[in-house]
């Protein structure tokens, strides 16, 4: 065995793994390079017969079928378009006759058995996987056999059936013009070669040192990075999509179709190691990506660094602050320590106390605020206090102990605003001190000495005090001191004999009291209302007593007082005022006037129309019919008694028409035509022509009805409402509609001083029991005719 092994290599591991080290990733590292035992002339025997092989196996792979067992490449078909080209001839080696020919296509056809055969024995695989192979290979090698046949006994025979030329209709066999035959399909078998290469002179190149010379360029860390962040740069945010590519053995998920058909080009091209290549491919792209992993953990190590390095100097400023802070808490507590230490002795004073506050809050005001040092102060500052203010009388001397306060107010309280919202809880510290040192001097004084009809004194002391006291004092002073003395003087007031008006000590307190003002004015209503029931037109100290609550009191109670009770009382004044030319009295007319801007507008002017006016231009009707009236002088009386309206009544449109109408009537006269007597028509301003023409037949007519006992028999021609327009007339009433005043969607009459609506269908006649209160009822004309009468009486 040994003689037969000589000359023979050992194929053991011993020595293998010396002169060398392990690395990290297992393999074996040699120091040296291993030198290669020499090669004999058998082994390079051995390595020409292999090279063949498989350069002959490679022949084959060229000239065959892609290998089915690679993965699936989805390409495009493509057209293949017929060409006129001619077929190329087969090359035939060079011989003697046909001998050689023959020879040299058996010796090609035993060339390719005998590497069918070795073929053969070389894909004889012992796994089930080997024999697939080798299967798939059998079939390969049968179908190009069958592809290579021929018909016939010498395979001379075409496969390719003959194809007819459809040629133009009614064509002859001759040419035709502008026709031309379509070019044959090629099949795979008679597809043109395609174009010549030089393959080993190209392989040549690419192998060369020149070739090799030939390098791409190389990227520094630096360089790489820059272009990262220039292409992130330029590229616009989209939506990532993920594609599965399902051409190869497994599928593989893309988001990014860069890269997708390298293998195929690499393939094309024809590039040399294209598995090398790919594989250095990756590594370069793991490579890549490690760099850019790699800057972009460096960056979040430097961010953090610089994070930590501003949290360093934020922590440093904090550690600064906190020492500074500690250092002030400690001067405050000393000084505070010191100031307990005199306290306790006794030697503590007002001004070196309050000069001690002063000088912390000027020194650590930020301290002096978060520490609340103010109500510290306050603790010291109160039995000092006290003892300042002790049998101190506020309402006798106000101005007492203002600038010590004005002082501890600056200290305690500063430039911040006054708390409004009056909860004893969350009191300032001023305003503690002030509640329990001013506050209870101010109630035992105006509790026991201070009279609601004398408010001058508290007053004073409120005035000279308002900068000083805060809110919730001042209400406390308000409610509990002035509100109880005010209500007990109200109830006690009687206005039939106290000379001095209500108004006078009550009033000064409306801009403090605000709403407060509301209880008192329902008691002061009420004491009014029991004196002015026994009023006369002609007293008028009732509109000095009563003119000044018209803003105080609200507008609704206001009417109800003057309807209740003044407008009656001067209605009754203008009823018995005459007008007389010759000899004019005008006391009961100034009674009226005085009450001009007490009494609502509307309230006034209907007054004046119905009581007034009536008898004025009835007045200067029959002065202007007498025979050769003195124009000149009519013209002075009329202006003589517009002068006597004050402004806000010349102001109103009603009273500018009335009195027009007596310009009218005196412009009428002058011009010589009939003066129409005021009246006559229902006044012409109101009543609508159809109503007018009534009115007058209804003037003409004898005899008048009118539902419950109207004098006379009914005419027929009358209506009802006619009818109660003559029956006023009758009796020298003023008939007249009330503009805008409506009751159960009828409109509303004046019938003489009553008001009256008129219900047609049921032929009723409804009167207002009293003016102001819609109280409302049924009568006859008699009982309206005493109802006007009692309200004249």
């Amino acid at each position: 065995m040994e003689e037969d092994a000589e000359g023979m290599d050992r194929f053991d591991m011993d020595g293998d793994f010396e002169g060398g080290h392990f690395g990290r990733d297992g393999e074996f590292y040699y120091r040296e390079r291993r030198e290669r035992a020499p090669q004999t002339r058998d082994d390079a025997l051995s390595d020409d017969a292999a090279g063949t092989r498989r350069r002959r196996r490679k022949r084959r792979r060229d000239d065959s079928e892609p290998d089915l067992t690679r993965p699936v490449h989805f390409q495009s078909a493509g057209k293949f378009m017929p060409t006129n080209e001619p077929e190329p001839e087969p090359e035939e080696r060079p011989g003697i006759g046909a001998s050689a020919a023959s020879s040299s296509r058996f010796a090609a056809a035993g060339a390719e058995d005998g590497v069918e055969e070795e073929e053969e024995q070389e894909l004889d695989l012992p796994t089930a996987f080997g024999q697939r192979i080798a299967e798939g290979a059998r079939a390969r090698r049968e179908e190009r056999a069958r592809e290579r046949m021929g018909l016939g006994k010498n395979e001379q025979g075409r496969v390719a059936p003959l194809e007819g030329t459809l040629r133009p209709k009614n064509a002859g066999l001759g040419s035709v013009e502008g026709f031309k035959e379509p070019k044959p399909f090629l099949t795979k078998e008679n597809l043109p070669p395609p174009p010549p290469s030089a393959p080993a002179k190209k392989e040549q190149q690419r192998w060369s040192k020149k070739a090799s010379a030939k390098k791409g360029p190389v990227l520094t860390k630096n360089e790489l990075l820059a272009m990262r962040t220039e292409q992130e740069q330029d590229e616009q945010p989209m939506v990532v999509q993920k594609v599965i590519d399902m051409r190869g053995p497994q599928a593989r998920v893309l988001t990014d179709l860069k890269g997708l058909n390298v293998e195929q080009e690499m393939e094309a091209n024809d590039v040399p190691m294209p598995e090398l290549q790919y594989n250095v491919r990756l590594l370069v792209d793991e490579a890549k990506a490690d760099i850019v992993r790699l800057d972009a953990q460096l960056r979040r190590e430097q961010e953090k660094v610089a994070s930590l390095v501003r949290e360093k100097e934020k922590v440093g400023k904090q550690e600064a602050l906190q020492k500074r802070q500690l250092h002030v808490m400690e001067t405050i507590a000393g000084v505070l320590e010191q100031v307990r230490v005199d306290d306790t002795a006794g030697v503590l004073s007002l001004e070196g106390l309050l000069k001690t506050f002063q000088e912390l809050k000027a020194c650590y005001v930020e301290e002096f605020k978060m520490c609340s040092v103010a109500w510290i102060a306050c603790r010291f500052a109160h039995p000092l206090l006290i003892r300042v203010f002790q049998g101190w009388q506020p309402l006798q001397n106000p101005l007492f102990g203002l600038e010590v306060m004005s002082s501890w107010k600056e200290l305690l309280q500063g430039d911040q605003a006054y708390d409004f919202s009056g909860d004893v809880e969350s009191m300032a510290p001023y305003a503690q001190l002030v509640s329990e040192v001013i506050l209870p001097a101010v109630r035992i004084s105006g509790t026991n000495s201070w009279e609601a009809r004398d408010p001058e004194p508290m007053l004073h002391f409120l005035e000279s005090w308002e900068r000083l006291l805060p809110p919730i004092v001042l209400q406390s002073i308000l409610e509990h001191v002035i509100m109880p003395k005010l209500s007990a003087a109200v109830d006690s007031w009687d206005p039939r004999r106290e000379k001095v008006p209500i108004h006078v000590w009550v009033h000064p307190w409306l801009p403090m009291l605000g709403q407060r003002i509301y209880t008192l004015c329902h008691s002061i209503r009420y004491k009014l209302s029991s004196v002015l029931h026994v009023w006369q037109a002609h007293d008028a100290s009732a509109y000095a007593v009563l003119s000044p609550w018209k803003d105080v009191f609200d507008p609704a109670s206001w009417e109800d007082l003057i309807v209740r009770y003044i407008i009656p009382k001067l209605k009754m004044a203008l009823q018995e005022f005459q007008i007389n030319p010759a000899n004019q009295k005008l006391d009961q007319f100034n009674w009226v006037m005085i009450w001009a801007s007490a009494i609502p507008v509307h309230h006034m002017v209907h007054m004046l129309e119905v009581d007034f006016f009536s008898k004025w231009q009835q007045v200067l009707y029959h002065w202007l019919c007498s025979p050769n009236p003195d124009f000149n002088e009519i013209m002075n009386w009329y202006k003589g008694w517009k002068g006597l309206f004050p402004p806000e009544l010349l102001a109103n449109e009603r009273i500018r028409m009335l009195l027009t109408s007596g310009l009218d009537m005196m412009n009428q006269a002058a011009e010589g035509l009939e003066v129409v007597q005021p009246g006559a028509r229902e006044n012409v301003g109101y009543l609508r022509a159809t109503e007018k023409r009534q009115f007058d037949a209804a003037q003409q007519a004898s005899q008048y009805t009118a539902y419950n006992a109207v004098p006379g028999a009914a005419m027929a021609d009358l209506s009802f409402k006619e009818s109660i327009q003559a029956y006023a007339m009758e009796q020298g009433l003023l008939f007249m509609p009330r503009v805008g005043k409506f009751y159960n969607g009828m409109p509303v009459y004046e019938f003489g001083t009553v008001s009256i609506c008129i219900d047609s269908v049921k032929r009723l006649l409804y009167a207002q029991l009293q003016e102001g209160i819609e109280r409302w009822s049924a009568v006859s004309l008699t009982q309206l005719m005493e109802m006007n009468r009692k309200a004249i009486i």
